[in-house]
């Protein structure tokens, strides 16, 4: 694999860099130039599908168009009407056509047989992309195969595209989120890569769309299987934090100055009907839940509302809000990076701004007195 930072260094002629991007790339083994299409895993537990599934079907259309390839699904499941149904979903949401896995080892994650199941797909039909959802389960699932493949893995994307030689792109924060780096798998089929949940848009669905789905089996036995399922106990925390999913969103950061200054976010989120979050420097002093981090290595939101308060908006975060569809920022530092990305932007103190912002919107939601 070889890496290409973004942007390049300033000093660098254009030539210089062309000269530098084709020097790096290197002829595909012949063993590997029959490998066609693009895959997206598509992530389906206790009978529900993974929004980051369609996600990336809406992704990978874009990037089967440039290639002239077709989009394929490939989902492991249990048989059952929930897998029929996620099946025809696939569809309406871009799949030419589906490579199903149906077994009933399938019902739940465990690594061994769904890393046989996508290990043995790729072999038997050669995708020459495959894309995962960076969830818990993608993300174990990933680095297993790719690691069986013996090919590249580029985590936790936050772009991808096919370069000018056909390429796949993938862009992803690196260096402590200070930087963003292109990484090309140049040698190696499948070129794969994870991206986290709202990182890209999700796509219309079409009605009527269809397609073949083609079986396959799972060769596998549950004496082979070292894992067993004994229990399965639900997360006693998923109705609490939901930040991917929110509409509106109010985060805190450093400009907050004290934790105890938090309670100003909490109190404008409560006002508006929103969730909470703050950037990574909360978590870490303790101020805040790490359910409740924003960015890189928190959570990556698109809500339609974005309030940042007292964030300085380092790449870091930038990464984990920059889908959303409008970003207001309050900061005290005119240049402050933040105001870079930021839809609308306020210079001024968060402690006097939020306060003010809560007040308004709490008098606009009281009830009017008719007049007599």
């Amino acid at each position: 694999m070889s890496t290409a930072p973004t942007p390049a260094p300033a000093a660098a002629p254009a030539a210089d860099g062309a000269a530098s991007r084709a020097g790096m790339k290197k002829e595909l083994p012949e063993r590997f130039r029959d490998y066609k299409h693009v895959w997206v895993f598509i992530e389906m537990e206790r009978g529900k599908v993974h929004p980051v599934s369609w996600e990336l079907l809406g992704e990978g259309r874009k990037l089967a168009n440039s290639l002239n390839a077709e989009l394929v699904g490939a989902l492991l499941a249990p048989p059952g009407a929930a897998t029929a149904a996620a099946t025809q979903e696939a569809f309406s949401y871009g799949a030419d056509r589906i490579y199903l896995v149906e077994d009933q080892l399938l019902a739940e994650y465990r690594n061994q047989p769904y890393a046989q199941a996508l290990t043995d797909l790729v072999n038997t039909y050669k995708p020459e992309i495959l894309l995962l959802g960076a969830t818990n389960l993608g993300r174990d699932l990933a680095g297993t195969v790719a690691t069986t493949l013996a090919t590249g893995l580029t985590a936790d994307c936050t772009e991808l595209a096919i370069d000018a030689e056909g390429s796949l792109a993938a862009t992803r924060p690196t260096f402590g989120g200070t930087l963003l780096c292109t990484i090309h798998t140049l040698n190696f089929r499948p070129q794969m890569a994870t991206v986290r949940p709202r990182v890209m848009a999700m796509p219309e669905p079409q009605s009527g769309r269809s397609g073949p789905v083609i079986p396959h089996p799972l060769k596998l036995s549950e004496s082979q299987i070292i894992t067993k399922i004994l229990d399965y106990l639900p997360d006693a925390n998923t109705d609490k934090a939901q930040l991917a999913y929110a509409d509106i969103i109010v985060a805190g950061g450093m400009g907050l100055q004290r934790p105890e200054n938090f309670r100003l976010v909490i109190e404008l989120a409560q006002v508006l009907g929103a969730e909470y979050g703050c950037s990574r420097p909360l978590v870490q002093k303790g101020w805040v839940a790490a359910e409740r981090q924003i960015g890189q290595t928190g959570k990556t939101v698109r809500p339609r509302l974005y309030i940042a308060a007292g964030i300085s908006g380092a790449i870091q975060h930038r990464v984990g809000v920059e889908g959303s569809d409008i970003i207001v920022a309050i900061n005290t530092d005119p240049n402050a990076p933040i105001f870079d990305f930021a839809h609308l932007g306020v210079v001024g103190d968060a402690l006097t701004i939020l306060p003010a912002l809560t007040e308004a919107f709490a008098s606009r939601r009281a009830p009017r007195k008719l007049a007599v």
